[in-house]
């Protein structure tokens, strides 16, 4: 008898420290695309898609690896075009100026079966349960990314315009059930920071169409994505640099820079972009 006390006291208290540690063993779907998506960030493009499709495995019923997915070979083209800089975003004439670019042809068709793909697993959980908040938020993040390629791949801007309003309602939905998604406010800052910046009578026009915004509240959008987000903190944090730019606040630029290239070594872009905010180019026509 006793002995059966001491056997079941010994696996009771093998049991305390083996099955939170197999546990620990096992990632996440989330904990696997941190690591996909700080390779993205670092440029190593392979590495984070194999990456995202390891995720896969982990749960087929989760959106978010085909997410990461597109995200991976779109930013893989904004690399391989130098969309990412600064130069382009700098002011409204540069901006508007910008070329289209084509896309590989089956980086592209990469990318849209990606989003297809994270699009009906969304609306299959959806189906189950309407609030959803994994649905919604892969959602946002599908139409983010098709505006995100429309524009600044195709320069569709009404198109680009159209996947942003879809991004905003579907984040919007998510936030009021769960604040803490703060990546979506990446989707409603850049919807409302791309229309706030639009002249008076062009605003009023979206606006007739539904389409809202105001400049200062997607700047405040994009800081709380940049400071709280887990996937897309990042590419918010270089979109206020941009603005930064675009305001003359080199030294604020140079700041979120920094830290990028703190976080992310690999990327050259950032030491690259320091440089720009240490030594300006004169204006054109000087």
């Amino acid at each position: 008898m006793r002995r059966n006390i001491r056997t079941a006291i010994g696996c009771s208290v093998l049991t305390l420290f083996v099955v939170p540690w197999g546990r620990a063993q096992s990632p996440s779907v989330d904990s696997i695309l941190d690591q996909s998506y700080r390779e993205m960030y670092n440029l190593q493009f392979d590495d984070a898609l194999r990456t995202a499709d390891e995720a896969k495995k982990v749960d087929k019923t989760d959106p978010m690896p085909w997410v990461a997915q597109a995200t991976a070979e779109l930013f893989r083209e904004f690399d391989r075009f130098h969309i990412l800089r600064s130069d382009i975003f700098i002011s409204d004439a540069a901006f508007s100026a910008r070329p289209a670019y084509n896309w590989d042809g089956d980086k592209k068709k990469q990318f849209d079966d990606a989003l297809a793909t994270a699009e009906k697993i969304a609306h299959d959980r959806q189906n189950r349960d309407k609030n959803d908040v994994k649905a919604l938020f892969a959602l946002t993040l599908v139409n983010g990314l098709r505006a995100n390629d429309a524009a600044l791949m195709g320069k569709h801007n009404m198109t680009s315009l159209s996947f942003t309003k879809a991004a905003s309602g579907f984040a919007e939905k998510l936030l009021a059930l769960s604040p803490n998604y703060y990546d979506a406010y990446t989707a409603t800052g850049m919807g409302q920071y791309l229309i706030g910046s639009k002249p008076a009578p062009v605003r009023w026009i979206l606006r007739i169409g539904g389409f809202k915004g105001d400049q200062a509240e997607g700047l405040k959008e994009l800081t709380m994505a940049s400071e709280h987000g887990r996937y897309l903190a990042p590419f918010a944090r270089i979109l206020l640099a941009f603005d930064d730019l675009r305001r003359q606040n080199r030294s604020e630029a140079r700041k979120k820079f920094a830290w990028l290239h703190d976080q992310f070594p690999k990327n050259p872009l950032f030491v690259q972009e320091m440089a720009k905010c240490d030594h300006p180019s004169p204006p054109s026509g000087q």
